[in-house]
């Protein structure tokens, strides 16, 4: 939903637990999509990899910001990003089940 008033990510209350890459089983495909747990809602991305290659320049000068996991820092500096997949999921409506891999 668009809501140009606020920017959900811009709560100086909200923390981040959790985040990290998980394959989401999407009908009959497997996504690669990034988890960001924060304290009242679960967000999820999709990865995006950039297929143009940075010609000659040194992808180790991307600025990238310092609090996110050295995984995801990394995968910025190849061109990657990530896209919201869905809306936010808040933590009071999500139910978490326990299932045997695939």
């Amino acid at each position: 939903r668009k809501n140009s008033s606020e920017n959900i990510l811009s709560s100086v209350n909200r923390r981040l637990l959790h985040e990290g890459r998980l394959m989401l089983a999407e009908s009959t495909r497997l996504l690669d999509v990034y988890l960001f747990l924060f304290d009242d809602f679960l967000l999820i991305t999709k990865i995006k990899r950039n297929k143009k290659k940075h010609g000659g320049s040194d992808t180790n000068l991307i600025p990238v910001c310092p609090s996110l996991t050295p995984e995801l820092q990394s995968f910025i500096r190849e061109g990657g990003f990530c896209t919201v997949l869905d809306q936010p999921i808040p933590l009071d409506r999500l139910t978490l089940k326990s299932i045997e891999p695939v």
